[in-house]
């Protein structure tokens, strides 16, 4: 099955290497780029195959993932239109914020479409996405979505009125967790722990407790309440969290990401 690119920026560059450091062959993925140096790149990066146009990815691949930028859209997309219409691919859009309507409208109709939203740590392999479908998609061509997107993290499927909400909890959740761990190094810095040092600590902690999250099966609280002794450390500083509003801030982050997405 030959997987063709449309655009290979940071996200797309990001799920090429995890297709080829999980076994996919570099010369079943074609890659088409306006960035020469980019393609030069990744042909000695992972070995994939330089397309000459957007138009020979079309025409070439089994499976198209349009990884432009959602601006540049409207000027490609129209012009592969009837390629796309003969040759009957499936198409995945990673297009931050556009529909499949959106999609369908500049590609046309009929085609088995995907929308998947990836987030940030796909680069490293521990990426979060979620999928919504047209209804020209099958069973097949879902596992094919979960196999690509597989290689750089976890991917569930989602009804498209829902990825707002996602979008807020899982695209814009890593500048939160970022802002959480540097404010925590910041502490560090200010009881006397080099700056690195706190950093190291702090990324490490959230690390370990999210794998602790994910193997134990127990729910958050439980798990915290395992931390906290009566009287102990961890509690008073849990309680000074709560009283400071830190399940509000986290709310009301998630509230005004959730809305801006829906007025885009």
């Amino acid at each position: 099955m030959k997987i063709g690119f449309i655009g290979a920026g940071n996200m797309g560059g990001a799920i090429l290497g995890g297709l080829v450091s999980s076994g996919y062959r570099g010369d079943e993925l074609l890659v088409y780029d306006k960035d020469t140096a980019r393609l030069m790149q990744l042909f000695e990066d992972c070995g994939i195959i330089k397309a000459s146009s957007a138009e020979d990815v079309v025409k070439q691949s089994d499976v198209v993932i349009l990884a432009v930028k959602p601006q540049i859209m409207p000027s490609v997309l129209p012009s592969l239109a009837a390629v796309f219409a003969h040759r009957r691919s499936l198409v995945i859009s990673i297009a931050a914020g556009k529909t499949l309507a959106w999609i369908e409208e500049l590609i046309g109709s009929g085609l088995p479409l995907v929308r998947v939203m990836p987030n940030i740590a796909a680069k490293v392999g521990q990426g979060m996405a979620a999928f919504c479908s047209n209804g020209n998609v099958t069973q097949s061509h879902k596992k094919t979505v979960r196999m690509i997107f597989e290689s750089v993290g976890q991917i569930i499927e989602l009804d498209e009125h829902l990825f707002p909400a996602y979008t807020a909890i899982a695209g814009c959740s890593p500048a939160f967790t970022l802002l959480y761990i540097d404010a925590l190094a910041q502490a560090g810095l200010r009881y006397g722990i080099p700056k690195p040092a706190a950093l190291t600590i702090a990324a490490q902690s959230v690390l370990g407790t999210t794998k602790l999250l994910q193997e134990a099966g127990e729910h958050p609280r439980a798990l915290a309440d395992q931390v906290c002794s009566p009287g102990g450390t961890t509690i008073e500083g849990v309680c000074a969290l709560q009283e400071k509003g830190f399940e509000h801030a986290v709310l009301e982050a998630v509230r005004a990401s959730y809305e801006k997405d829906m007025k885009l």
